[in-house]
C-alpha cells in the first residue's frame, strides 16, 4: 500500500508539473456577480430531485448559459441515458494550449435531496435571500459549487483566457440518491473522455464558521470512505413459543451476534489526510490537544486515540473502519419461535482496506456459525486516498492566507461519500476544495431550510476563480 501510495505522488508531481505558482487576482475578482446571481437563482430554482425534477433541465439551463459566453456547441453537451431522460449530466471544455498537460476536471453534482413544500418555511425551489442568507434546496449541497464552476468557465470564456492546462467542467445527476442513475459511475463507462483529467476538484472540502461566523479553517478532503452494507441471517426450525429448546432461538443468536459486532473497535489505520488533519487541527482544540498533535506527528499512544475517539464520533470515523448495526427484522408471530432473522450491518471502510478483510473480521467477530454474513451488494470501486503535494496544497493554501488570513488549511478525510469515490477508483486524483464556509449547524442540508451564508458564496466563487486559474495559467 505505501507502494501505490508513493508511486501516486511521484505520478501526480509529475503530471502537475506545468502547475505555475500562484496567480495575481485579477483586476476585479468579484466581477460579473449580478450575472453570477441570476445563474445561481436559475439553477437553484430549476427542481432536480428524484423522481420529480430533472437533472437534464438543470444541465440545459447551465450549458445555455455556456453557449451564451461564446463556447462553441461542440464543447458544451448535455449528455443523456435514453433508458434515463430526466437524469442528464452537462459536459463542458476549455481547451489548453499544452495539449500534452492533464486537464483539470470541476465535478459537481447538480441533482438535489427531495423537498416538501408544507415542511419548509419557504418555498425550497424559490430563491429567497434574506438576513444574509440564500434559502432553498441545494443553495448549499451542490448547486453553490455548481453555479460557481459554470460561472468561472464563462468568465473565462468573456475574457478571452487560455489557460495552458485544459479545463474540463462536468454538473452530473444521481449523487443523492441509488435509485437515480449515477452520473459520474455512467460516464465514466460510457463516456470516459469527459471526465479523464490529471486531477479533479469537487465538492466534500470547504470552511468552518464558528457560532458567531467566524472562518475557523479551511478543509480539504482527500479520500473517502468506502460505503458497504453487510446481510447477517439466521435461521431456525421454529414452532411452538412454549417449547422452547434450550439455546435454539434465532433472534437470540442474531441479538448476541449484534451486540459483539457494537461492541467491536476495529484497529486504527491512519491514512496520511487523516495524520494531517489531526496534526493541524490540534491547537484548535486545547482539551485533547497534546493526543491529537501526537497522532499527527506520528508519536500516538493508544491512550492518545481513546482520548481523540471518545471525544468526538467523527473523529473515531476518521481513525479507523466502523460498522454498525442498522436495521433488523426478524419472527412472524407473537406466539411462534422465529423461523428466521436478519440484519444490516453497514460499514464505513477506510480507503486501502479490502472489503472481504472486513466480511472475515465480522464473521469472527459475530462468533456463532448459525449467524451468516454475507455482502448486501456489489462492492463499491476501490479507491485510495490521493497524495497530498505542494502542487496541490500550495495554491490553495496561498490563497486561503489571503482571503482569510490566519485560517489554517487542514486535509481531511470524508467519513461520508461524494462522486469522488467513483473519480478516484478511476485513477482521477479528486479533492474537495470549495472556498464556501459553513456554519457549525450543517446549514440544513438535506434537510429543512437549507441555506448559505450569502457572503460565503461569494467569497468561495471568487476563491474557485482564482483556484482553477492557479491550476491552469
Amino acid at each position: 500500500m505505501k507502494t501505490a501510495r508513493r508511486s501516486s505522488l511521484v505520478a501526480l508531481t509529475a503530471l502537475l508539473a506545468g502547475t505555475a505558482p500562484l496567480l495575481a487576482a485579477p483586476a476585479d475578482p468579484r466581477g460579473g456577480e449580478p450575472a453570477f446571481r441570476a445563474l445561481y437563482k436559475e439553477l437553484v430554482e430549476t427542481d432536480s430531485s428524484w423522481p420529480d425534477g430533472s437533472c437534464t433541465l438543470a444541465a440545459e439551463r447551465m450549458g445555455a448559459h455556456l453557449k451564451a459566453a461564446g463556447y462553441p456547441a461542440a464543447d458544451v453537451q448535455v449528455i443523456v441515458d435514453p433508458a434515463h431522460p430526466k437524469e442528464g449530466n452537462l459536459a463542458a471544455i476549455l481547451r489548453g494550449s499544452d495539449a500534452k498537460l492533464p486537464a483539470l476536471l470541476l465535478l459537481a453534482h447538480i441533482d438535489v435531496v427531495a423537498a416538501k413544500r408544507s415542511d419548509w418555511t419557504r418555498d425550497p425551489f424559490t430563491l429567497i435571500e434574506e438576513n444574509g442568507y440564500f434559502y432553498g434546496r441545494g443553495t448549499s449541497d451542490d448547486k453553490a459549487m455548481a453555479a460557481a464552476f459554470t460561472d468561472a468557465m464563462v468568465r473565462f470564456r468573456q475574457e478571452g483566457y487560455t489557460p495552458k492546462r485544459t479545463i474540463k467542467l462536468a454538473l452530473t445527476c444521481g449523487e443523492e440518491t441509488e435509485k437515480a442513475l449515477n452520473g459520474v459511475s455512467w460516464l465514466l463507462k460510457n463516456r470516459p473522455e469527459t471526465l479523464q483529467a490529471g486531477w479533479a476538484l469537487n465538492e466534500g472540502g470547504g470552511g468552518s464558521l464558528d457560532a458567531a461566523g467566524k472562518p475557523v479553517s479551511q478543509g480539504v478532503q482527500a479520500g473517502e470512505k468506502v460505503y458497504q452494507d453487510f446481510t447477517f441471517t439466521a435461521t431456525a426450525p421454529g414452532g411452538h413459543s412454549s417449547r422452547q429448546a434450550p439455546h435454539i432461538n434465532a433472534i437470540g443468536w442474531m441479538s448476541e451476534a449484534l451486540a459483539r459486532i457494537n461492541g467491536y473497535d476495529f484497529p486504527v489505520d491512519l491514512t496520511p489526510a487523516a495524520r494531517a488533519y489531526f496534526g493541524a487541527s490540534a491547537p484548535l482544540y486545547p482539551k485533547t490537544q497534546a493526543a491529537m498533535a501526537a497522532i499527527g506527528a506520528g508519536k500516538a499512544t493508544p491512550a492518545d486515540y481513546a482520548a481523540v475517539s471518545a471525544e468526538n464520533p467523527s473523529w473515531n470515523a476518521t481513525l479507523r473502519t466502523t460498522c454498525i448495526p442498522t436495521m433488523i427484522s426478524g419472527g412472524h408471530a407473537t406466539n411462534a419461535q422465529p423461523q428466521s432473522v436478519s440484519a444490516n450491518v453497514n460499514c464505513r471502510i477506510i480507503p486501502g482496506e479490502s472489503v472481504d478483510a472486513i466480511l472475515a473480521t465480522l464473521t469472527k467477530v459475530a462468533a456463532n456459525p448459525k449467524v451468516t454474513v454475507a455482502l448486501a451488494d456489489p462492492p463499491q470501486p476501490k479507491s485510495s486516498a490521493p497524495p497530498l503535494t505542494p502542487q496541490i496544497m500550495g495554491p490553495i493554501e496561498a490563497l486561503t492566507k489571503e482571503m482569510w488570513p490566519g485560517v489554517p488549511v487542514i486535509p481531511r478525510l470524508s467519513t461520508g461519500a461524494t462522486d469522488g469515490r467513483f473519480t478516484n477508483a478511476a485513477g482521477i486524483p479528486t479533492y474537495g476544495v470549495s472556498g464556501l464556509f459553513s456554519d457549525p449547524d450543517g446549514q440544513g442540508v438535506h434537510g429543512l431550510n437549507e441555506r448559505i451564508r450569502v457572503k460565503s458564496l461569494m467569497d468561495g466563487r471568487v476563491f474557485l476563480y482564482r483556484l482553477v486559474k492557479a491550476y491552469t495559467g
